[in-house]
């Protein structure tokens, strides 16, 4: 899959994962997951690394990689890509 379309499919599990009021396609590719961006929380966090696990195939261990992982949509597509690519 390339980039624009794992970054399609990454804001569609956001949106239906975890059940936001807002379209796909009006989440910012560079908005914050967190916080002041889509404004989702902890108990947020903990559900979106099992659909990112699950969905991707990939592993977020610990808080470090996940702070890095969740900063963006294009982070998290550039996390993707790069755990997959190992």
């Amino acid at each position: 899959m390339d980039r624009d379309g794992l970054r399609t499919e990454v804001k569609e599990l956001l949106v239906s994962g975890l059940r936001l009021d807002v379209r796909p396609a009006d989440i910012a590719d560079d908005a914050a997951i967190f916080g002041e961006g889509l404004g989702l929380d902890s108990i947020d966090a903990l559900e979106l690394v099992v659909l990112v696990e699950e969905r991707f195939r990939v592993s977020i261990p610990d808080e470090e990689v996940g702070k890095r992982a969740f900063g963006s949509v294009n982070a998290l597509v550039g996390f993707i890509l790069q755990e997959r690519a190992e």
